[in-house]
């Protein structure tokens, strides 16, 4: 072994995962942490600026504008704006190709599993489907998110009143945020943040705003709704997480990205009796699914569905460069973003075939074998017969190491729908668990993993057990449920981190104190039972003791997140700051201001305890509000 990847591990929650790191022969994400250590301190308080060519220019002290005059409020809010508009850019991307593939769903006459999602999906958008099969309903209500999404940015979007809460639409309609086309909004936002146009931070604040409510509705929660229906609805169910998912007597294919529906004719026809004799004649069981980041969790979520080919849920991002490295996966499909570079030199080194599906998302040494130019089944066949002969190929060459890791106890399929039906088929028992104190309140702990807030999903992992021991519940939706799940926290003896009430009704329900909700689009999911407890309370959504952290939020994904959140009026807490510290004006808008402007407010603390003791506080104000 090279002593050289032995030591200087960045630290992690999932002590097992360091372990088995501590015993690679190759370098990986969580060895490469301390030879970044060192950051830009303009970079990182976002006052560096390289729109032109005068640049980059940067501001100090005694340097208080850029070349062109452009202050250190002015150069912020626009690094902010254009990281905003290209996360919200990404899930829109999810969302308009979701609607695409419902609608050749419908068109083609495809498999449709949730077909009361369907139906409610009609009755939300107000579609009178009383003469329409459900293939053309599929049509119908595709065709009307995919109009949303195309309207220009002066044309508000017709769906926005009917989806979302009608308090938060008024809010929206009075601050003049409600949002045009998806993708004008952001066309819109990249040209406003250019040279030497807007200078206005309050006004590009307000544009993030409408970058967030367009990304949350749309891109979060619409995606998992279309996706319900072909896909079908989650239910919960007890399952295998970790790296010991990975069974070396199968051909296995680690899946990355978020876009669920993309693989759905592949993971059906991987178990078909022909692919399978085709796999056994290789020397293998058959095909599994090996899930590892979003569209891993997305397939957990719905695991009750595809429990022949899906092996389970191994991890997050920053784990799937060691899920590599057992030498168990034969393939890598990928087909969107959470797919790390590192992974490359791993799969060149291992002979992994690496097949890409959305050129949005080409890995350098990946097969680009384009989803939407190709018919399903023969794109399928082709992907298959790949994954056969790489397994063929490398398997003879190859030492297997999978360690001890993870747990077959973790409960997942928990959305909305679920927990409702869980509770007797509404979300009346939860509130009624707030409102007498049961349950304090509810946290939201959601989005990436990240290698800074202290380590690999250790803030994530920390936070959530000072909140379940304060009789705080916590949902979970993204990267962060990776390491909440393989670190134990979701399975069910859960409960004994949990404070004396808490520990109760999860004793009394069976379940744990952490509930996974799944991928980062699943953050939709939260919405939706933020927004049912809040019809079912007669209050608005800042009235709620509810808050969010994303406590090692990674990418502009999550800046965008964090959008909808504030919109929605939601106290939100980061465990690093985003990089806007180099501005009053900004650190004013976050902090203060936004809490008369929506009712939410932006936490900053880069330490567990406090970042606890702070949203403890605020629940606990938000209840004496209420008079509970």
């Amino acid at each position: 072994m090279n002593d050289v990847y032995s030591h200087n591990i960045c630290e992690c929650a999932d002590k097992p995962l360091k372990e088995f790191i501590s015993t690679l022969d190759r370098e990986i994400a969580h060895h490469r942490v301390e030879g970044q250590s060192v950051k830009c301190g303009f970079g990182l308080q976002g006052i560096c600026c390289r729109l032109c060519s005068n640049g980059p220019c940067r501001i100090t002290p005694e340097g208080q504008h850029g070349i062109c005059g452009a202050n250190a409020d002015t150069i912020v809010a626009r690094n902010f704006l254009r990281a905003v508009a290209a996360g919200s850019g990404c899930y829109i991307h999810v969302v308009e190709n979701t609607a695409l593939n419902l609608r050749n769903t419908g068109l083609n006459k495809g498999t449709i599993k949730g077909k009361n999602a369907l139906n409610s999906l009609c009755k939300k958008f107000g579609i009178d489907a009383s003469s329409m099969d459900d293939h053309e309903k599929c049509v119908k209500v595709a065709d009307m998110v995919l109009a949303d999404l195309y309207a220009p940015e002066y044309e508000k979007m017709k769906l926005v009143e009917k989806i979302a809460y009608k308090p938060r639409y008024e809010k929206w309609k009075e601050l003049g945020i409600l949002p045009g086309g998806a993708k004008g909004e952001v066309f819109n936002g990249i040209v406003k943040s250019s040279t030497n146009l807007n200078s206005d931070p309050v006004n590009m604040y307000l544009h993030c705003l409408k970058l967030g409510i367009s990304t949350g509705l749309y891109g979060l929660t619409l995606t998992n709704l279309l996706n319900d229906v072909m896909l079908g609805e989650p239910e919960i169910v007890q399952a295998a997480v970790g790296l010991h998912v990975i069974d070396p007597d199968y051909i296995n294919v680690m899946i990355t990205g978020h876009q669920h529906s993309m693989i759905a004719y592949l993971q059906d026809k991987m178990i078909d009796p022909d692919v399978v004799k085709k796999a056994q004649d290789a020397g293998a069981k058959g095909f599994k699914l090996v899930g590892c980041t979003c569209v891993g969790q997305d397939l957990q979520l719905r695991g009750v569905h595809y429990k022949e080919v899906f092996a389970g849920h191994a991890g997050n991002n920053f784990t799937s460069e060691a899920v590599l490295s057992t030498g168990a996966i034969d393939g890598v499909l990928s087909e969107f973003n959470c797919t790390l570079p590192g992974i490359e030199p791993i799969c060149d080194d291992l002979g992994i075939v690496q097949i890409c599906l959305d050129d949005v998302a080409k890995k350098a040494n990946a097969e680009y074998m384009p989803f939407y130019d190709n018919d399903e089944k023969e794109l399928s066949d082709k992907i298959i017969d790949k994954f056969i002969n790489s397994y063929k190929a490398r398997r003879p060459n190859v030492k297997i190491n999978i360690p001890n890791h993870g747990n077959k106890e973790t409960i997942t399929g928990v959305s909305e729908g679920s927990l409702g039906k869980l509770l007797g088929g509404n979300l009346q028992p939860l509130l009624d668990l707030i409102l007498k104190g049961m349950i304090k309140g509810v946290a939201g702990i959601v989005g990436c993993s990240n290698m800074t807030a202290l380590g690999h999903d250790v803030f994530t992992v920390e936070l959530t057990k000072e909140l379940i021991a304060r009789d705080i519940l916590v949902l979970s939706a993204g990267c962060s449920t990776g390491g909440i799940e393989n670190c134990g926290l979701m399975t069910p003896a859960a409960a004994n981190f949990a404070g004396p009430n808490l520990k109760a009704v999860c004793e009394q329900l069976g379940i744990p104190p952490a509930l996974n909700f799944g991928p980062c689009l699943s953050i939709g999911r939260l919405e939706l039972v933020v927004v049912e407890l809040a019809e079912l309370a007669g209050v608005d959504l800042p009235q709620l003791p509810v808050v969010l952290s994303a406590p090692q939020w990674l990418e502009e994904q999550a800046l965008a997140d964090g959008c909808f959140g504030l919109a929605l009026g939601l106290p939100l807490h980061l465990g690093l700051p985003p990089f806007v510290t180099g501005s009053n004006v900004a650190v004013d808008v976050f902090t203060n201001q936004m809490k008369e402007l929506t009712g939410g407010q932006l936490i900053i603390d880069m330490e567990v305890k406090s970042s606890a003791d702070k949203l403890e506080a605020i629940i606990l104000e938000k209840r004496s509000l209420l008079g509970i």
